[in-house]
């Protein structure tokens, strides 16, 4: 079985929450309706209707960037990767594994 394309997150060069907010619909594809705040960032997290039916592996969020965003956005990294590691969570307790990798030194996926 060959694993699934990850989508990519590329989170370089982003310098403010707004930034961040656009930058995690373009690459991974959110709806119009994305609202562009925390709580909607999770709740498409959890969604993902229009990634299609979840491949057999689970989906993956190849991240980019990260600890440059740890640096230059401390609290909206914190934020970012607990929203990332709910969804997580949530996508496991239905059978379907998101993973999460983060491409930097300190690579820290989250199942």
């Amino acid at each position: 079985m060959t694993e699934p394309a990850p989508h990519r997150l590329d989170l370089t060069g982003v310098r403010d929450r707004d930034a961040l907010l656009r930058r995690c619909a373009e690459d991974l594809g959110f709806p119009d309706y994305f609202g562009h705040n925390w709580d909607a960032l999770d709740d498409c997290l959890r969604d993902l209707v229009w990634w299609g039916e979840p491949p057999a592996v689970g989906w993956v969020i190849a991240v980019r960037g990260w600890d440059e965003l740890r640096r230059e956005l401390p609290e909206s990294a914190r934020i970012l990767g607990e929203i990332l590691a709910d969804a997580a969570t949530h996508w496991r307790n239905r059978g379907v594994p998101l993973t999460v990798t983060l491409d930097d030194n300190e690579q820290r996926p989250h199942h």
